[in-house]
């Protein structure tokens, strides 16, 4: 069965850095390669955002970013690991929620089950 497994999430002091993980499990390679990966986040009483975008292989692995973490986000993947990374720097306290890795694939909207990202001020 393939899902999305994100991992990377905890507790840091605002101006630190994380790195989320989004692990594809059970994607042929072709699959991964073929679709956009995307972070979406969401704190509490607010709606999913998204967060961060690069699209599939094919067209260049391009990457796009909300304006809120543009300078301080950076979105990869790694096709031979079937992962997407997000580095986070220079967080700041409104970083704070939960972190979800999507993507559409095997004909459905995929969701990991979301890394807590908490910055303390």
């Amino acid at each position: 069965q393939a899902r999305l497994v994100e991992s990377g999430g905890g507790l840091v002091q605002a101006g630190g850095s994380l790195r989320l993980t989004c692990a594809a499990s059970g994607f042929i390679t072709s699959v991964f390669n073929a679709n956009s990966m995307r972070w979406y986040r969401q704190a509490p009483g607010n709606q999913r955002e998204l967060v961060a975008e690069i699209a599939e292989v094919a067209s260049g692995s391009n990457a796009n970013y909300a304006d809120s973490v543009k300078g301080r986000f950076t979105i990869s993947r790694d096709n031979a690991r079937k992962r997407v990374y997000l580095q986070m720097n220079s967080l700041k306290t409104e970083d704070t929620g939960v972190y979800y890795c999507n993507t559409a694939a095997y004909g459905r909207d995929m969701w990991g089950q979301g890394t807590q990202v908490t910055v303390s001020s």
